[in-house]
């Protein structure tokens, strides 16, 4: 099968490797000439040693992309998804399988990837849309390292879809769920909790207080996704704990390494101009804290991370703040 990646960075071009393992043809569309160019002409990648298979071609042209396939992977900042949506909905011109791949909530609406689509492609131009996200690093996954996650749709014949084209019996295993508001909130607010992990890390605590960031993080998530309509069940699963391990505690996680560069003293805007990447979790921050506030959940975590991000208190004093309060029972439900 032919498919289009929109979007060329780490996740979307190992994701292009992934469906190259798996037989088919991959088309990836970017805006950066030196990249489609590396591709094209080397089967080179700037953030990869390794070579990039020969039937991954690349293209600036979004056009292109959108006619090369009905099946559309979304891998590109989610602050930039409605622009790109807005673009293939003007240039599509059947019917098209949105699979997203990004993890993230967007600025000022602080909608979730699949209300975007809702809100930018035509019924007559929307066939289906997936989800597929997890505890993934790009790094271990170009390197064909075992690896799983979960493909969530509202139609599930479409998640099972999405689950073959990806799965295979040497690195990939997918899952299917229906939980679409419970896969992509925990998968953008898990970034959240891994820039406060950092954060804890930069200022020099230990493991012992990653371990109480992470474990209390996780009933905040479950809080936040089942007010908004997703199931506990997934918030305890791939999208919600899975991807939280791997994202609070790795320096391949941007978000970890934006949240280290906060606590060792750098100011928000500085830390993530240093990552040189895409940075989803201070937006996951403030989404989450506003959230919390719609739906009065008790996020104490995510509201002192807040302050932090938006430059009201100093990680530590925000730290203190969150070691001062009332004592209580542990309850997560």
């Amino acid at each position: 099968m032919k498919i289009a990646v929109i979007g060329g960075g780490s996740w979307g071009t190992t994701l292009a490797q992934v469906l190259s393992d798996n037989g088919h043809d991959v088309l990836i569309r970017d805006i950066n000439v030196e990249f489609v160019n590396g591709i094209n002409n080397e089967h080179a990648h700037p953030f990869f040693d390794s070579k990039i298979p020969a039937n991954i071609k690349a293209t600036l042209n979004l056009k292109e992309a959108v006619d090369y396939s009905e099946r559309l992977v979304l891998c590109v900042p989610t602050k930039a998804m409605r622009a790109v949506l807005n673009e293939i909905n003007s240039l599509a011109t059947g019917k098209k399988l949105f699979i997203n791949v990004s993890k993230g909530i967007e600025p000022n609406t602080s909608y979730r990837v699949s209300e975007i689509v809702n809100d930018e492609i035509s019924s007559e131009k929307l066939l289906g849309y997936v989800v597929l996200s997890g505890p993934s690093h790009a790094e271990e996954v170009i390197l064909r390292k075992l690896t799983s996650l979960v493909a969530a749709s509202t139609n599930l014949d479409y998640a099972v879809e999405v689950q073959h084209l990806f799965s295979n019996d040497k690195y990939m295993r997918v899952y299917t769920s229906d939980d679409v508001i419970g896969v992509e909130t925990g998968g953008a607010i898990k970034n959240a909790i891994a820039i406060v992990s950092g954060i804890s890390s930069g200022m020099g605590f230990g493991e012992n207080t990653r371990a109480f960031l992470i474990t209390r993080g996780i009933k905040e998530i479950v809080s936040i996704v089942t007010a908004l309509g997703g199931s506990m069940e997934t918030a305890y699963g791939l999208s919600g704990i899975g991807d939280l391990i791997v994202t609070a505690s790795s320096m391949n996680s941007r978000n970890f390494q934006c949240g280290l560069k906060i606590g060792s003293g750098m100011n928000v805007e500085d830390a993530i101009g240093a990552i040189n990447q895409s940075v989803e979790g201070v937006r996951a921050i403030i989404a989450a804290h506003e959230i919390g506030i719609k739906y009065n959940i008790e996020l104490p975590i995510i509201d002192t991370a807040y302050k932090v991000v938006n430059n009201e208190m100093s990680a530590k004093d925000a730290l203190s703040l969150l070691v001062s309060r009332k004592l209580k029972a542990e309850n997560y439900w």
